[in-house]
C-alpha cells in the first residue's frame, strides 16, 4: 500500500519511518502529482498556519480536498485535524473544512506544556496506548456523523468521520503501531 505523508513541514519523518515498520511504501506529498499514486494520507503535525499556507500557495488544496472528498482515507494528526476541521474557535480561517468538528488550536497549552497519558481506546485496543500531546488541540464540539473515538478526562481528543480520521496527539511520537495499523486496515470506514 502506497500511504502519503503531506509533506511540507512537521511530523512528516516520523510518520514515513512507521509506515515502512508496517512494510508499507511511504510517499512524501507536495505536488498533485503525488495524490495519484496514494491509497491513504496522513496529514501530520507541525504548525497548521504554515502548512494550511503552503496548500494554497502549491495549490495542492483543491485537489487534496476533492481527493479525500471521494473517499481517500485520511488521518490528520494534530494540526492535522486543525487542517480538517469545518470550524476553529476564535478564527474564521479554515483549511479543508472536511470533518464536522469545531477545533480548540493550542487547547492543552504551550510547548512546556506538552505531556504523555496513557489511555484505551476501545476501537484500537483493550491494552492501554500512550498518547502524546504536543501545543495539542482538542474537539470543542461534534456534529453530524463524525463520531467520538477517544476523551482526555472531558475533551475529545480523537474522531472519525466516513474516511476521516483525527487525532490531538502523536501516535507517530511513539514505538506503538497499533494506531497506524487501525487506520491502515480500514475497518473503522466500515463502521461509520
Amino acid at each position: 500500500m502506497n500511504v502519503g505523508v503531506l509533506s511540507f513541514q512537521g511530523g512528516v519523518i516520523e510518520h514515513l519511518n512507521q509506515i515502512k515498520r508496517l512494510g508499507h511504501i511511504g510517499v512524501e506529498v507536495k505536488r498533485e502529482k503525488d495524490l495519484g499514486i496514494i491509497d491513504a494520507i496522513i496529514l501530520p503535525g507541525g504548525e497548521s498556519t504554515t502548512i494550511g499556507r503552503l496548500l494554497r500557495v502549491t495549490k495542492l488544496i483543491e485537489p487534496l480536498k476533492e481527493k479525500i472528498r471521494k473517499g481517500l482515507p485520511t488521518w490528520g494528526t494534530c494540526a492535522g485535524m486543525i487542517l480538517l476541521a469545518n470550524e476553529i474557535e476564535d478564527e474564521e480561517s479554515k483549511y479543508l473544512e472536511l470533518m464536522n468538528i469545531k477545533v480548540r488550536r493550542n487547547a492543552f497549552g504551550t510547548q512546556k506544556d506538552s505531556f504523555r497519558t496513557h489511555r484505551i481506546v476501545n476501537e484500537i485496543s483493550e491494552e492501554k496506548l500512550e498518547l502524546v500531546f504536543i501545543r495539542a488541540p482538542y474537539i470543542s464540539e461534534i456534529k453530524g456523523n463524525a463520531k467520538i473515538l477517544c476523551k482526555l478526562d472531558d475533551k475529545i481528543v480523537a474522531a472519525k468521520q466516513d474516511n476521516i480520521m483525527a487525532t490531538s496527539f502523536h501516535p507517530e511520537l511513539t514505538d506503538d503501531l497499533r494506531f497506524l495499523n487501525y487506520f491502515l486496515k480500514g475497518n473503522w470506514m466500515k463502521n461509520k
